[in-house]
């Protein structure tokens, strides 16, 4: 998923719309259809600094589409504060857009509803075919064995990104590799009320992409090969108080970090308050805040081998951005060429230059301006040791009752409450009673 802007809470529960698969999402009154292909109405993610960059970034290019096919494409730029819940609102009542932009960890979970056009290999011949995508995109676009509910838009992975001033003044002469290199850096960075790193602790999504990975590198995951929650693994234990114990034990995040949601510490690492940031492609968002690209490195987020790669050398999800369809929508025809304008080699190459992720079509990825040595370290990272969340049904619900847990913790770490490897267990072992029972 994209740089996540604030927590996605859940709150309409996916329990709640899986009885209601058929009802779908679709087009509003006079969205064109398949014989009058109008209009379309399209809600997109927030991917920039602001909504407001967004349309200027997108607008453009809709105009475009209009003037190739004469379909004109209603925008609606969603933040991802309220982006799940529309959704998930939209498959019940059935009041939708024709198109959509999701986080590609929600995929399964919205794919179980029903609502979303099914993407079987007839779909993908009207775009160009399966083929131009990358692998590590197509393996975030739902359930293992069943067509793919959406259709790779932008790709992203989790990076190291440091503030070269603060290492300098701070001695500091290469951004660590390892988590032990970087507790021991982050003593040298933590001093005179500025901090090593900073975190997202109230932003839940934000949340697990963390410990997920961490727990992949502590031989562990959240859920069972057959899809069963599985929270209080040792492996995921030791995940979250490693995470936690950041503020908690090493005491090189600032405690106010417990309460950041909405990118407060890409502000603070513009600022020379927080050194370093484990983020999604912030390149655009230090750019708003002033930083040139001199400014900052970047380097692949730490391992305990130092050396990334697949098993316990995962250093990130397989972030991303899908765009899917809703299956009820009246514009079938209009809907599929919309998807094969965005995900078009042109198309791929300016909206991912704009908003500095990389094109999840292979020939748009080849462009060398996707080969800038920040772009590289993405690349690489979901080439070689990125893993993709679990695809199942409850993946959105272990965002919010996992996240939230973690964010608990860290607000304990704030108050100086210990945080231990049996409250941990404790918190996590909460979560997993408000998951849905198989």
């Amino acid at each position: 998923m994209r740089r996540i802007r604030a927590a996605v809470t859940g709150a309409v529960t996916l329990s709640l719309v899986l009885t209601a698969a058929a009802c779908g999402g679709g087009t509003s009154g006079g969205s064109g259809s398949n014989s009058q292909p109008k209009t379309l109405t399209y809600w997109a993610s927030n991917q920039g600094s602001s909504i407001e960059v967004d349309k200027k970034v997108l607008q453009p290019e809709l105009d475009q589409f209009e003037r190739e096919t004469g379909i004109k494409v209603k925008l609606e730029v969603v933040p991802w504060s309220d982006l799940l819940n529309r959704i998930l609102t939209a498959t019940t009542s059935g009041q939708g857009p024709d198109v959509l932009n999701i986080g590609n960890t929600w995929s399964a979970s919205l794919q179980s509803t029903g609502a979303l056009l099914p993407w079987d290999d007839a779909a993908f011949a009207k775009i160009g075919g399966k083929d131009r995508f990358v692998d590590s995109a197509l393996g975030s676009t739902g359930a293992p064995g069943q067509d793919p509910a959406a259709v790779p838009l932008y790709s992203m992975a989790y990076a190291l990104y440091y503030n070269k001033k603060m290492f300098k003044d701070a001695g500091v002469e290469k951004p660590p590799a390892t988590w032990d290199e970087l507790a021991a850096t982050g003593k040298l960075l933590s001093k005179d009320g500025k901090w090593a790193i900073g975190v997202e602790g109230s932003n839940l999504s934000n949340n697990i992409h963390q410990v997920f990975v961490l727990g992949k590198q502590h031989g562990a995951d959240f859920f069972t090969a057959d899809g069963k929650a599985d929270f209080t693994s040792d492996g995921a234990v030791a995940a979250v108080k490693q995470y936690v114990d950041l503020m908690a034990a090493h005491k090189i995040v600032a405690p106010g970090n417990a309460e950041y949601a909405q990118n407060q510490s890409l502000s603070d690492f513009a600022k020379d308050k927080t050194a370093m940031v484990l983020w999604q492609t912030p390149s655009q968002t230090f750019a708003s805040q002033g930083m040139s690209e001199e400014e900052w490195g970047v380097a692949p987020a730490p391992v305990v081998s130092g050396a990334p790669g697949q098993g316990t050398s995962v250093n990130s999800m397989v972030a991303g951005i899908n765009m899917a369809v809703f299956k009820n929508t009246k514009n079938l025809d209009g809907a599929t060429k919309f998807v094969k304008f965005m995900t078009g080699d042109e198309e791929q190459k300016t909206l991912n230059k704009a908003y500095g992720s990389v094109p999840p079509v292979k020939t748009a990825q080849a462009d060398p301006a996707f080969d800038t040595p920040s772009l590289k370290v993405i690349r690489d990272t979901l080439a070689t040791s990125a893993s993709a969340l679990p695809q199942v049904p409850e993946e959105s619900q272990f965002e919010t009752v996992v996240g939230t847990a973690v964010k608990e913790l860290f607000a304990d770490a704030a108050a100086g409450r210990p945080v231990t490897t049996e409250s941990v267990k404790a918190a996590l072992e909460k979560a997993q009673q408000q998951m849905p029972k198989k």
